[in-house]
């Protein structure tokens, strides 16, 4: 009667039981995972130019420890 209420998309569901399989979390993508660190990296890259390498190194070193605490290889 109400099955316009009901998504077979939604979820997923085990061969036994009928019940919902939470999936496991995924990680953000590269671009996405990290925008704080990145937005203060690229803006002291803008900032200092060909100084920026030694100038922005904790910033450089601080994204890339975020980007490995979501498991990327940096």
């Amino acid at each position: 009667m109400f099955g316009f209420f009901k998504s077979s998309t939604d979820s997923k569901t085990t061969p036994d039981s009928k019940l919902p399989v939470v999936e496991e979390q995924t990680k953000p993508k590269p671009c996405c995972a990290c925008p704080e660190t990145k937005k203060a990296r690229d803006s002291c890259f803008f900032d200092h130019g060909d100084e920026a390498e030694k100038k922005c190194h904790y910033l450089i070193l601080a994204h890339r420890d975020c980007m490995k605490s979501y498991g990327y290889e940096v």
